[in-house]
C-alpha cells in the first residue's frame, strides 16, 4: 500500500471516531433526568391524574360533616316463632270444635227436646249416635241413661241431661298427661306411631310447638327413612323453633336412626326426645315387628315414656282396627286424634277409649302450626253440643 493510500485511510477511522462521540454525548444528555426541586417534602402527593383514565370521585370536602363509618353488621340471625301456650290453643280450638262438631249436639237436643220421646224418637238419638262413630254399646248405655233419666225419672233441662252423660261416657278421669320427662337425668322419650296419610309427621312437629312453649329443650329424631320428604318436612318444623333434628340417609335402617336421636338427646341432657316412624300398615306383619324393634333399640338408652298413636278421626272403624294392632306390637299409652275439623265423626273418642283403655291426650283441628291441643273431656262434649 502506497503512503498515501494508508493516510487517506487514518483519516476516515479518525473522522467514524469523531462522529462517535459527539452522538454518544447527545444521547447522554437527553436521557439525563432534571435536578428534583428544593420544595421537595416526607409525604406522597397523588400524581397528576391521566387525561385518558377513568374519573374517580374524590372524598368529600373538610367542610362537610365528616363520614360516619358504618360498624360491621353481624349476619341476621334466623327469626324463630313463638308457639301459642296452652290455655290460648284450648280456647281457639274449642271454638273451631263447635263450629264443625255443632250438628251433632243441636240434632240431638232437637230429639230429646220433643214434647213425646217415643220409640221412634229414641230410635232416631241411637242413629244419630251411630253416625256419630260412638260405637254400638256405648250408643246402646247412652240412651238407656237418657231413657231413665228424662223419660222415668222426669229430670228436667235435656241440654244438662246430656251433656253430664255424655262427659260421663267419654270419661273425664283417664289420665291425659303427656309423660314427656324421663329418670335419672334421662330424657323423656315420646315414640310417634300410626299409618300413613294419619298426619304422624306433622302432630310430632306440632308437639315440638307445645313443649317449646312450655320452656322445654327438644330433639326431634327422623326416623320415617323410607319417605326422603318426610325428613325434610320433621326439619322444617324444628328449624322454625330452634329445635335440632336427628337424621340418616334415605332408606337406613330405623332403629338406628331412633337409637342415635335418644342418644344425642341424652348427650346434651335435652327435656324431651319425640321420634317419628315410618307410617305402616297394621296387616303388614313385618312392618310391624320392625316398630317393635325399633322401640326395643331406644331402650337401650333411655326408657320410652310415651307410645302415641296417631289416628284420622274419619277412618271410623278402620280407625279401631289400626288401633288394635298397633297396640299389640308396641303398647300404646296415648292416641292422638287428627282431622276433626269439619266432621262429626268425634265418636270415636269414646270407641277408641273402650277398645284400647287408653286416652285421647291430644287432638288435632286444621292445618295451622298451631291447631293441636290437650284433650279436654268437658270441652269437647262442650264443642259436640254446640
Amino acid at each position: 500500500m502506497s503512503s498515501v493510500a494508508l493516510l487517506i485511510l487514518l483519516v476516515a477511522l479518525a473522522g467514524v471516531a469523531l462522529v462517535a462521540v459527539v452522538v454518544g454525548r447527545v444521547v447522554t444528555g437527553r436521557r439525563k433526568p432534571a435536578p428534583l426541586p428544593e420544595t421537595h417534602s416526607d409525604v406522597l402527593t397523588t400524581p397528576p391524574a391521566d387525561p385518558e383514565a377513568p374519573t374517580e370521585l374524590s372524598a368529600p370536602p373538610a367542610t362537610l360533616e365528616p363520614e360516619v363509618e358504618p360498624g360491621v353488621e353481624e349476619p341476621a340471625a334466623p327469626v324463630l316463632e313463638r308457639p301459642e301456650g296452652t290455655a290460648s290453643r284450648l280456647v281457639r280450638l274449642r271454638q273451631r270444635l263447635a263450629g264443625s262438631q255443632g250438628t251433632l249436639g243441636r240434632g240431638l237436643l232437637a230429639l230429646l227436646s220433643r214434647d213425646r220421646l217415643d220409640e221412634d224418637t229414641w230410635e232416631s238419638i241411637e242413629d244419630t249416635l251411630l253416625t256419630a262413630d260412638i260405637g254400638v254399646a256405648p250408643t246402646q248405655e247412652l240412651v238407656e241413661r237418657l231413657r231413665t233419666r228424662l223419660r222415668v225419672e222426669g229430670e228436667g233441662d235435656p241440654r244438662t241431661v246430656l251433656r253430664e252423660e255424655l262427659v260421663a261416657l267419654v270419661d273425664p278421669d283417664l289420665d291425659r298427661r303427656l309423660q314427656v320427662s324421663g329418670e335419672d337425668g334421662a330424657p323423656g322419650v315420646v315414640l310417634v306411631v300410626g299409618v300413613n296419610g294419619a298426619g304422624k309427621t306433622t302432630t310430632v312437629g306440632k308437639i315440638a310447638r307445645i313443649l317449646v312453649a312450655e320452656d322445654r329443650s327438644v330433639v326431634l329424631g327422623a326416623a320415617d327413612t323410607f319417605r326422603a320428604a318426610a325428613v325434610e318436612q320433621l326439619a322444617t318444623w324444628g328449624e322454625r323453633v330452634g329445635v335440632d333434628v336427628v337424621r340418616g340417609e334415605e332408606g337406613a335402617d330405623p332403629a338406628s336412626v331412633a337409637f342415635r336421636a335418644v342418644q344425642s338427646g341424652t348427650e346434651r341432657g335435652v327435656d324431651t326426645v319425640l321420634v317419628d316412624t315410618a307410617g305402616r300398615l297394621q296387616n303388614k306383619q313385618g312392618l310391624m315387628d320392625e316398630l317393635g324393634k325399633v322401640k326395643r333399640v331406644i331402650e337401650k338408652q333411655a326408657p320410652v315414656t310415651e307410645v302415641l298413636l296417631v289416628l284420622d278421626a274419619t277412618t271410623g272403624q278402620n280407625g279401631l282396627i289400626q288401633a288394635r294392632v298397633f297396640s299389640e306390637a308396641v303398647a300404646v299409652t296415648g292416641i292422638v286424634l287428627t282431622k276433626l275439623d269439619g266432621s262429626a265423626k268425634g265418636g270415636i273418642v269414646v270407641q277408641v277409649q273402650r277398645e284400647l283403655g287408653v286416652p285421647v291426650k291430644l287432638v288435632g283441628l286444621g292445618e295451622g302450626p298451631d291447631d293441636l291441643a290437650p284433650f279436654d273431656a268437658g270441652a269437647f262434649v262442650d264443642a259436640l253440643l254446640g
